[in-house]
C-alpha cells in the first residue's frame, strides 16, 4: 500500500505517518524511485497507534507496546499491565501537581480580588 492510500484509509496525514515512521512506529519498504510502500496490516497498526496516543502515552513507550497488540482492537497483553500501570501512576502525578497549582492559583487570585487590585 502506497503513504497517500494508507493516509486516504486511516485519515491520518501523510506528514503524520511519515512522523510515525521515524519514531519506529510504522515500517516500510521502498520501492522503485523510494516510494514507501507498507504492509497490508498497516492501517490496523495505525489504529492501535492512534489508541494509544489517545490513551496518552508517549511515542517511545507506544514503540515499545505495540508488538504487544493483541487482534483488531485496542487490547494488549497482559505482561504490559504492570508499564500501564507505571503510566497510569505518572499521570496522577501529573494531575496531583496541576490541582495543587490549581489551588495555590485561585487562592492568590481570591486575595488579589479581595485586595481590590486588577480585574
Amino acid at each position: 500500500m502506497k503513504i497517500g492510500d494508507l493516509a486516504r484509509e486511516t485519515g491520518v496525514s501523510v506528514r503524520l505517518l511519515r512522523y510515525y515512521e521515524e519514531q519506529g512506529l510504522l515500517v516500510s519498504e521502498r520501492a522503485g524511485g523510494g516510494h514507501r510502500r507498507y504492509a497490508a496490516d498497516a492501517a490496523a497498526v495505525v489504529r492501535h497507534i492512534r489508541t494509544l496516543l489517545a490513551a496518552g502515552l508517549p511515542t517511545r513507550v507506544i514503540r515499545d507496546l505495540l508488538p504487544c497488540v493483541a487482534g483488531d482492537g485496542p487490547e494488549l497483553e497482559p505482561c504490559v499491565i504492570d508499564h500501564l500501570r507505571e503510566q497510569l501512576g505518572g499521570l496522577d502525578e501529573r494531575i496531583s501537581g496541576l490541582q495543587e497549582t490549581r489551588t495555590a492559583l485561585a487562592a492568590l487570585l481570591e486575595t488579589t480580588e479581595r485586595a481590590g487590585v486588577g480585574g
